[in-house]
């Protein structure tokens, strides 16, 4: 590592501290490409586990050593079969062990992949095959073929790879084999090297295509390769730590740190939504990366087990988190790290160090008392875990704190490759998404005018630095209107610099909601307090140029019914034995909610407060489609789903 400034200038100018903080971790700065790091990491990491997935039938397990070999076969496979380097292959499957090998075998043969889910729309995936130019495709299964089979016919492909072992259909047009064929043919067939260059492109990754059709994310080997050797400056694993992955694994947040840390030898464990809290108690996971739905998932449960306490018990539990919540911020003040204080006198600062002192001791206890055993639902092995594609609440942030996990909030966009800023261990700042990694460069400018503005002031964002994707492919208009002249890439966010170049996002400015009045809302934060009520499951603001906000809620049905018993003695209000969300006692209840969370949110004004709300029962999901595959709402789509509702709202 001590070469590591003159080896790559990803980490030119970096600090001696940062320098000492990577020495620890296996050095691929030398490399071009991300196929590249496997053969290197066969040999460091031999029979670790590299892929377990405990949910596929028959379970998969690779090492590193196989994982390596299964890379060049399937590559070598791919070659056998006519694949030339700079091919297209639409890759359209899920999480696996077997994704990874495709993934990373399609790279070493030189052609590029584009990636969507299996579970996306057809239109979507015909769209996508036949944009990219793609010449083969590699699908999750027979189910994902029979989906779009009848519409190859008039696109260039030549050849279909399962990734399931099913007997291939013999009466297909094109040539079509399975997972174990492909590594067969790979076996018998001399692997021909190819020669990577960081400036080459090494994925296409489409946009969800919201608002119209997908847009094709160019990302070269440059982009993913300062990911890699970046990341190390945030999390530093050790050989067979555990990770447990969640996320698509196609999706650019998941894919970069699965690259990173699978290139330091951790054990990578899939899990799903349904399995994943029994995951994190059964396998223990030392790293995870995940977006802000599942931290608040895990922090319901938590109150919900609170909240079943006995009285004497909970009144103890709440003591402790109070204590924790004054030690905690304290800290913070003290350490020049809290997002409320960046202007603390030394004497603020040094007062709060001291009641910081006073605190740990009770701190401490409660550590022993109640937040030991609320680690254990994480599995207690947790090192560091990192949260983006979205904004973490910030009681949230404060609750992993108290109890001793530490989240680190990063941002960034698939066209960022994904990651341009992230909190380090050293600097954690809560409400914050981090300091900018290595040659990467944000600036805040006017929406309007795109001229600076000063630190602390709120504008668009823009980003700069190695991991800006090359373009949109085939679509050099929309590239234009994203990328200017010097570089600058248009993140569409709104958000303020720190002093210390920490970047805090408030929203989006396409979500912005402007009042009749002429008032700009940004949702988000308004949504991340009123999320801190235990019967607010879900909620999505309205009210685009009406008087005042509205609301679609999703409430927390299980406290609720808990709620009405406390209050009525065992007789809740209902309709066809469900609650009656509609009952005076309910809107009153949900009305006292939003009106003091919402004015209990530092920086309130009078425009922030919620008019109407619509109590809804069917929660926003991926199923549903009122959700994306990282868990964040498609607000427009379930703006065209309730229109009535929200119609109906502001005609009262």
């Amino acid at each position: 590592m001590s070469q590591l400034k003159l080896q790559t200038s990803f980490l030119d100018n970096i600090s001696e501290k940062e320098i000492q903080f990577l020495k620890s971790l296996v050095d691929y700065s030398h490399l071009n490409a991300i196929p590249e790091i496997w053969p290197i990491a066969a040999q460091h990491f031999g029979d670790t586990v590299a892929l377990y997935n405990p949910h596929s039938k028959p379970e998969e397990q690779y090492s590193y050593q196989q994982l390596a070999a299964l890379i060049q076969q399937f590559a070598s496979g791919l070659q056998a079969l006519g694949i030339n380097p700079r091919d297209r292959i639409s890759l359209i499957a899920d999480n696996s062990p077997r994704w990874f090998i495709a993934d990373q075998g399609i790279m070493t043969a030189g052609a590029v992949d584009a990636v969507r889910s299996s579970q996306a729309e057809r239109e979507e995936l015909v769209f996508i095959i036949g944009n990219s130019g793609s010449v083969a495709l590699v699908v999750e299964d027979i189910k994902t073929f029979n989906k779009l089979r009848e519409r190859l016919h008039d696109l260039p492909i030549k050849l279909i790879v399962l990734l399931t072992d099913e007997t291939p259909p013999s009466d297909s047009a094109i040539q079509v084999i399975n997972f174990s064929q492909l590594l067969e043919i790979g076996q018998n067939h001399k692997f021909t090297p190819v020669t990577h260059k960081r400036e080459n492109l090494a994925t296409l990754i489409y946009t969800s295509g919201t608002t119209g059709r997908p847009k094709g994310v160019m990302l070269t080997f440059n982009n993913l390769m300062h990911q890699v050797i970046t990341f190390g400056l945030v999390l530093q694993p050790k050989v067979g730590d555990a990770v447990l992955s969640i996320l698509p694994t196609w999706h650019s947040y998941e894919r970069t740190s699965e690259y990173y840390l699978l290139s330091q030898g951790c054990s990578q464990v899939y899990t799903n939504l349904r399995s994943v809290k029994n995951d994190l108690k059964k396998y223990k996971p030392h790293f995870m990366v995940a977006v802000p739905r599942l931290w608040e998932s895990i922090y319901e449960g938590v109150q919900k087990q609170f909240r079943e306490q006995p009285a004497n018990k909970q009144k103890l539990i709440y003591f402790f988190l109070g204590i924790s919540e004054k030690y905690i911020q304290a800290k913070h003040i003290a350490n020049n790290t809290s997002l409320d204080h960046l202007h603390a006198s030394s004497l603020t600062r040094l007062s709060s160090g001291v009641v910081a002192l006073l605190l740990s001791p009770l701190h401490a206890l409660g550590g022993k008392l109640v937040y030991n055993k609320v680690r254990e639902a994480t599995g207690g092995r947790l090192k560091q875990v990192i949260s983006g594609g979205g904004a973490l609440p910030r009681h949230i942030d404060n609750f992993f704190e108290i109890i001793g996990v530490q989240i680190l909030q990063g941002y960034g966009l698939t066209e960022t490759s994904p990651v341009t800023n992230v909190r380090r261990p050293w600097r954690n700042m809560i409400g914050a998404s981090g300091q900018p990694l290595p040659v990467t460069d944000v600036k805040i400018v006017d929406p309007e005018t795109r001229q600076p503005l000063p630190l602390g002031k709120r504008g668009l964002v823009l980003l700069r630095g190695p991991q800006v994707m090359q373009g949109y492919y085939q679509n050099p208009e929309a590239t234009k209107k994203a990328i200017d002249g010097e570089g600058w890439f248009d993140s569409g966010d709104l958000g303020w610099l720190t002093p210390e170049q920490d970047l805090v996002l408030t929203g989006r400015a396409k979500d912005t909601i402007v009042l009749l009045n002429g008032e700009n809302i940004e949702p988000q934060p308004i949504e991340d307090a009123c999320l801190r009520s235990p019967y607010i499951d879900q909620i999505m603001l309205v009210g685009q140029d009406q008087r005042s906000l509205g609301a679609l809620i999703v409430p927390n049905l299980e406290a609720l019914e808990k709620w009405i018993v406390s209050q009525q003695g065992n007789v809740p209000p209902a309709t066809d034995d469900k609650i009656d969300l509609e009952s005076k006692i309910i809107q009153d209840l949900f009305r006292q909610e939003l009106n003091r969370e919402v004015q209990n949110r530092p920086g309130y004004r009078i425009d922030d407060r919620i008019g109407p709300f619509k109590l809804i029962q069917e929660p926003f999901s991926i199923e549903n489609g009122l959700m994306t595959q990282t868990l964040k709402i498609r607000r427009n789509v379930v703006m065209e789903r309730y229109r009535d509702i929200i119609d109906g709202m502001f005609a009262k």
